[in-house]
C-alpha cells in the first residue's frame, strides 16, 4: 500500500508537474469537493445525501426537508473546504510560509461552524466560545477512556501541536527519514489535534479539513473518509489514542491513493478502463449531464459503494454515438 502511494505521487509529479489546480482540473476538484463536503458531515450524523448536497452546493437549493441546521452544516463545511484547496495552493496573507499557522486552523474552525453556530449554537457556549475560539469548559472522558486536556491548557498544547506539524513540514522539505511511512505520520497528527479537541464543538470536521490543508500543501490531494467507513474511523482513532497508528494510518493511505487515482487514471487509462465520470467531462458534456445518463441506463456506468459513478471513455464515445443519432431532425430536413 505505502509503496503504491509513493509511486502514484512520483507518477503525478513526472507527468504533470505535481497537483494541477482547481482552474486546471476543475471538474475532478468539484467532485472532491462535493463528496468531501458530504462524507465528512455524514460521519458527524448529518442526514443529507449526495445529491441533496449537489443540489445545496452548486444551485443554491434545500432538496428535501431536513433541518436548517443540517443545510448550513454542510455549507460551512464546504466553504471551509473551498478555502482550504485554494490556501494550499495559492497562499495569501495567511501563510507565512510553515506548513500550518495557529491562525490558520482557528480560521478553518471559524468558516465551518459560523453557518450552524447562526442557527445552532452550543448550548453550554460562552460568548467567547464561538467559532474560531478555544473551547473554555472541560470536555467529560470518552467512552473509551481518552481525556482531553483542561481547557486553560488547550491554547499551549494546540501551539506546541502546530509547532510539531511545522517541524514534520521541514523533515519533508529537507528530504530527512521521517522513521515510519507518511500516511502513520499523518494519522499521529490527526489524532493528536482530535485528542486536544480544542473546540467545543467542530472538532472532528476541522480536524480532517486541517489534515487535508497539510495534505495538498504537501502535494496530495484532500482524503476523503466515507460515510460507510465511519466505524472502522472511529476505532482506529481508538486505537491510535493508545499509541498504535497503523490502523488508522491505512485508512488515511488508502484515502489518499483513491484520491491520487482521480488525476493520474484517467490521463493514462486504455479507451476501457473504468474510471470515475468527473474525468470524462468535456466540453459537450457536464458532469451533471454524464450522471443523468448514467442514472438513467443510457450511458453504460456502475455506481460503486463510494457512491461514486464511473465509466471509460469508450461507453461515453458510445453514448455520444447513439445520443447524435437519435437527435431529432430540424422541419423541413
Amino acid at each position: 500500500m505505502y509503496q503504491r502511494l509513493s509511486g502514484a505521487l512520483a507518477e503525478l509529479n513526472e507527468r504533470f508537474g505535481g497537483l494541477p489546480s482547481p482552474r486546471e482540473a476543475q471538474e475532478i476538484w468539484d467532485d472532491i469537493w462535493h463528496q468531501e463536503a458530504h462524507h465528512s458531515t455524514a460521519l458527524e450524523g448529518n442526514t443529507l445525501v449526495l445529491r441533496e448536497v449537489e443540489a445545496l452546493l452548486d444551485q443554491g437549493r434545500a432538496v428535501g426537508a431536513k433541518p436548517l441546521k443540517e443545510y448550513n452544516e454542510v455549507q460551512g463545511y464546504a466553504d471551509a473546504a473551498r478555502w482550504v484547496y485554494g490556501q494550499a495552493l495559492e497562499p495569501d496573507a495567511w501563510h507565512d510560509g510553515r506548513l500550518i499557522t495557529l491562525g490558520e486552523v482557528r480560521h478553518i474552525h471559524y468558516v465551518t461552524m459560523s453557518p450552524v453556530w447562526n442557527v445552532a449554537p452550543h448550548p453550554e457556549a460562552t460568548d467567547r466560545e464561538g467559532p474560531g475560539s478555544f473551547r473554555e469548559h472541560d470536555i467529560h472522558p470518552f467512552a473509551e477512556g481518552m481525556t482531553p486536556p483542561k481547557w486553560p491548557l488547550v491554547p499551549a498544547h494546540v501551539e506546541q501541536w502546530v509547532g510539531e506539524v511545522c517541524a514534520f513540514g521541514k523533515q519533508i522539505e529537507s528530504g530527512e527519514e521521517l522513521g515510519r511511512p507518511l500516511p502513520e505520520v499523518l494519522a499521529g497528527i490527526h489524532n493528536r489535534f482530535e485528542r486536544i479537541h480544542p473546540f467545543l464543538d467542530g472538532n472532528g470536521r476541522t480536524g480532517r479539513l486541517v489534515m487535508n490543508l497539510v495534505l495538498v500543501r504537501l502535494g496530495y490531494p484532500p482524503i476523503i473518509i466515507l460515510k460507510r467507513q465511519r466505524e472502522a474511523y472511529l476505532a482506529a482513532l481508538r486505537r491510535a489514542d493508545a499509541g498504535d497508528h497503523g490502523t488508522l494510518g491505512e485508512l488515511i493511505a488508502r484515502a489518499m491513493e483513491d484520491n491520487l487515482n482521480r488525476f493520474i487514471v484517467p490521463n493514462v487509462a486504455g479507451p476501457a478502463r473504468l474510471v470515475p465520470l468527473a474525468a470524462l467531462v468535456d466540453a459537450e458534456h457536464s458532469l451533471a449531464a454524464l450522471r443523468q445518463a448514467a442514472q438513467r441506463g443510457r450511458l453504460n456506468a456502475v455506481q460503486g459503494p463510494d457512491g461514486v459513478w464511473r465509466s471509460s471513455r469508450k461507453s461515453v464515445a458510445a453514448y455520444k454515438a447513439v445520443k447524435h443519432q437519435r437527435r431529432p431532425k430540424s422541419d423541413g430536413v
